[in-house]
């Protein structure tokens, strides 16, 4: 396998676009990233296009992603359809990075785009539920009751607290402040996103993702042809992994095995020949907020039942010795569903190559994210760790 290196990264910010298409949002972050990667279009050999409830919400199903390229002016191209949940922008990256990987080609585009504002809230909400088992779905199972459950049972386990789960919160919305592509970007505190509406007790609206609307892309390329298109002064950051994983489903016989999160972790540490302390900087999939303090304890970089020790000493903080969610997190950028996943690896970029502005995290060698999307049986239908690292 390859060595490959993001060349560029682009954005559309998130936020609530209802006079914009799933087209043009696309097409602003792919242009962004061919700019920034100083690729000729014609360059690229492959797109790999993530979206995950576009079918459902505009009725254009199958060719998503040709009917996108269309518009930013790109064809001929091969375009690969990616529908993986809240993973479907990691999927894409991960197909993207594949193909170059394996001498396929050079490089390479990945795409992640979502279009949930569509003047019918309710057709949402039924299209997210969706990317559960559908009977789940039937019986109006919602993603905030099921963060609820399983935070509930970490509370017992850990003696978290509703506080600290606002502390988290409160951190996030302070880097969202300072983030161009968030789409809330008001800096909030413990006592307010406290006394903010109970959704589904221990989560206040504050502590919930909002939908939203947006894109993000990356330019692939073989490290060993990169130089013909690096500009000056021109950062690259090296895939070290990107792990793809199903979930576990409910078995009594696998009770002794480690939670689907750390084994894919460690999957990806193994292979970047990494391990967790390591990393400098990380993006983890928060669509309730609070679920971040748990993430703490599967990625390993603390010990089970010390999630909550590290948001009250401030160690996970934008100046803290492990900085997590420098970007706001999905509850101050919001969450276009399939483009969340390219959202986290263009923050790990930008961050990596130090061009955060005021929040930038210091000196970061090694940047980590963690997606997840879809429930099946118990668990999350699928699982992402990408490993970044600065060259």
């Amino acid at each position: 396998m390859r060595e490959v290196v993001i060349l560029g990264i682009g954005m559309h910010p998130f936020g609530k676009y209802t006079e914009k298409s799933l087209k043009e949002l696309g097409r602003v972050a792919i242009w962004e990233a061919i700019h920034d990667a100083n690729v000729p279009p014609k360059d690229i050999q492959a797109i790999y296009f993530g979206n995950s409830v576009g079918g459902l919400l505009t009725g254009q199903e199958g060719i998503r992603g040709q009917t996108v390229m269309k518009y930013s002016g790109l064809d001929w191209v091969p375009v690969t359809n990616v529908e993986n949940a809240c993973a479907s922008g990691t999927t894409a990256f991960r197909g993207a990075w594949m193909e170059v990987a394996s001498g396929l080609c050079d490089v390479a585009l990945a795409v992640g785009a979502e279009k949930l504002f569509v003047n019918d809230t309710a057709k949402s909400i039924a299209a997210i539920a969706a990317d559960s088992e559908v009977e789940l779905a039937r019986m109006g199972m919602q993603f905030t009751s099921l963060y609820a459950l399983n935070l509930k049972k970490y509370m017992a386990e850990s003696g978290a607290t509703q506080k600290h789960f606002a502390k988290v919160v409160a951190k996030n919305s302070f880097n969202g402040s300072m983030n161009p592509m968030a789409y809330h970007r008001t800096p909030l505190s413990v006592e307010e996103v406290l006394a903010s509406r109970e959704i589904v007790w221990p989560l206040t609206l504050y502590m919930c993702a909002s939908m939203g609307d947006g894109a993000a892309a990356a330019v692939l390329c073989a490290k060993e042809v990169a130089d013909k298109y690096i500009k000056e002064q021109h950062r690259l950051v090296q895939i070290e992994a990107c792990v793809l994983r199903s979930g576990v489903w409910l078995d009594p016989t696998k009770k002794d095995l480690k939670d689907p999160i750390s084994r894919t972790a460690e999957e990806a540490y193994n292979i970047a020949g990494v391990g967790p302390k390591d990393i400098d900087v990380i993006e983890v999939h928060d669509a309730m907020a609070p679920a971040e303090i748990k993430l703490y304890e599967e990625l390993e970089i603390c010990g089970k039942g010390e999630g909550p020790k590290l948001i009250d000493e401030g160690t996970t903080a934008i100046n803290g010795r492990i900085p997590v969610n420098p970007s706001g997190g999905l509850a101050a950028k919001g969450h276009p569903v399939g483009a969340t996943g390219l959202a986290q690896i263009a923050e790990i970029a930008w961050q990596l190559r130090g061009e955060c502005g005021q929040r930038q995290v210091k000196d970061p060698q090694i940047g980590l994210t963690q997606n997840d999307g879809g429930w099946v049986d118990g668990d999350s239908a699928a699982h992402t760790i990408t490993i970044l690292k600065r060259l």
